[in-house]
């Protein structure tokens, strides 16, 4: 049912996108990677998270890492992960399938900038076995996502700058 979803919302929004179909398993970044053929930091993890009584989801770098305080100021407190069930409650996708296309229920989105590195990134389609490949830019622009700054720098986890 949720990869029909994101079907169906591509096929009215991007015709031109293809959804990608694999035989294993892509629910975990390391997964999508080897499967597509693609560094890690490229794969477009989705994050269900709630502050307060507000869900939403933050579309990452797949070697990104929330930073608490910047979430507190962009986002207004202390954000929590939605669990399994929250998660397919909310946005019809399986965990390890969520993406920002095609949702059960509207909810706000948002991008962060360590997207911004790369050209085209790989983003889950609504199930444990499906991806798109996109521009960031584009992604956004489709699911009218706001751009933020969420994530931990390079400098700041000890890692070198991303590239594209």
């Amino acid at each position: 049912m949720s990869l029909e979803s994101v079907r169906a919302f591509l096929a009215q929004n991007a015709p031109d996108i293809e959804i990608i179909e694999m035989q294993t398993s892509t629910a975990t970044v390391t997964q999508a990677a080897e499967a597509h053929g693609v560094g890690p930091e490229r794969i477009a993890k989705t994050l269900s998270l709630r502050v307060g009584e507000k869900s939403f989801l933050v579309v990452t770098s797949g070697t990104a890492r929330l930073d608490n305080r910047k979430v507190k100021a962009t986002f207004g407190g202390k954000a929590s992960m939605l669990d399994a069930e929250q998660v397919q409650a909310l946005t019809g996708h399986p965990v390890g399938g969520v993406c920002p296309f095609g949702l059960a229920t509207p909810l706000p989105i948002y991008c962060d900038i360590s997207l911004k590195a790369f050209n085209e990134v790989v983003p889950a389609a609504g199930s444990t076995h499906t991806a798109v490949r996109i521009h960031p830019d584009r992604m956004a622009e489709l699911v009218g996502a706001d751009w933020v700054d969420v994530c931990q720098s390079a400098v700041e986890t000890g890692g070198s700058p991303l590239m594209a």
